[in-house]
């Protein structure tokens, strides 16, 4: 072999080798705290990535940590994040996606599970976010969730709304019930809770005071979901729920988005990022395909009936 030769082929080598470290990511997944629906928003994600060519421990480094409840690790969380200088941060949740945004304004955000992400000042323009911030709303379809809980307990009058007022996203959601309950009949009783360990107090304060207790999509009272439930059980109180993941673990019915699928639809934004598509050219997402999810056992145990008719629409019926 010549010498050229063994340049040319030596040249070629290192082209090689550099793509393939240029194909290498690095995407920045964290949530404000683990429960079903965040975690299964996580998933799709990576999923979505792996779908794209972008294999965890192949080409993909995929980092992933939760911040337990708490919003100072969340910005602790973000800080150390955007020191490690990855790609593309992918904050699941709205306290995460706050911290994220508050920690950097050049590496991309792609947010995912966030309710309302103008309410939460991430973006200004849903179409046109500018910046370095998008992602996917999961703004929860409130006024079918209150038309389920009249379908299935006609005779409520009075809704107990479960939140954390510290959670920009629960502030949100528990405007939209005041706004929509009215036309139904019903007045709402609200149950805060600051933190896991006051979900089972607030739960309580509602017995006596409300005819059904409803659970958003708020990260702190889901990640104590079954303290709820068990005050539905002993009280014989039906709990409803905005996620569907929340019916295996006790709510008689929700109707709502698949997180996994949530969390792959984000994961097509994360793909147009590390393609070469600017953030603030992509407008925000949000899910349009709700799915019926009922537990027929545990609303008997909760004294309601659920109609037969509505059993047989559901997309799963948890047994």
């Amino acid at each position: 072999m010549r010498v050229g030769q063994l340049f040319s082929s030596f040249a070629v080598a290192a082209l090689i080798a550099g793509a393939a470290q240029a194909a290498d990511v690095t995407v920045a997944t964290t949530a404000i705290v683990e429960h079903p629906a965040l975690d299964a928003a996580r998933d799709g994600v990576r999923d979505e990535l792996a779908a794209g060519g972008y294999v965890e421990g192949q080409n993909l480094r995929f980092l992933y940590e939760s911040a337990q409840g708490n919003p100072a690790t969340a910005a602790q969380i973000a800080r150390k994040f955007v020191g490690e200088s990855p790609d593309v941060i992918v904050p699941i949740s709205t306290p995460s996606a706050q911290a994220v945004a508050s920690a950097t304004q050049d590496i991309p955000i792609v947010f995912s599970a966030v309710t309302d992400p103008v309410g939460a000042k991430l973006v200004g323009d849903p179409m046109k976010p500018g910046g370095n911030v998008t992602g996917m709303s999961d703004l929860s379809p409130i006024g079918k969730h209150l038309d389920l809980i009249k379908q299935i307990t006609p005779e409520a009058k009075t809704l107990g709304v479960m939140f954390n007022p510290g959670e920009a996203n629960s502030l949100s959601l528990l405007e939209l019930v005041k706004q929509e309950a009215p036309g139904r009949g019903l007045t709402v009783v609200e149950g805060p809770a600051t933190k896991t360990s006051e979900v089972l107090g607030a739960a309580q304060s509602l017995v006596g005071k409300a005819d059904v207790i409803y659970v958003p999509t708020d990260n702190t009272i889901i990640s104590a979901f079954e303290a709820v439930v068990k005050v539905g059980i002993d009280n014989r109180l039906p709990v409803y729920a905005g996620d569907t993941d929340s019916v295996a673990r006790g709510a008689i019915a929700a109707l709502g988005f698949n997180y996994y699928d949530v969390g792959r639809q984000t994961g097509k934004m994360v793909l147009r990022i590390l393609k070469g598509e600017a953030p603030g050219d992509i407008a925000v997402e949000g899910v349009d395909i709700t799915e019926l999810y009922v537990n027929p056992g545990m609303a008997e145990k909760m004294g309601v009936t659920i109609p037969d008719a509505l059993i047989q629409q559901a997309k799963e019926v948890v047994r």
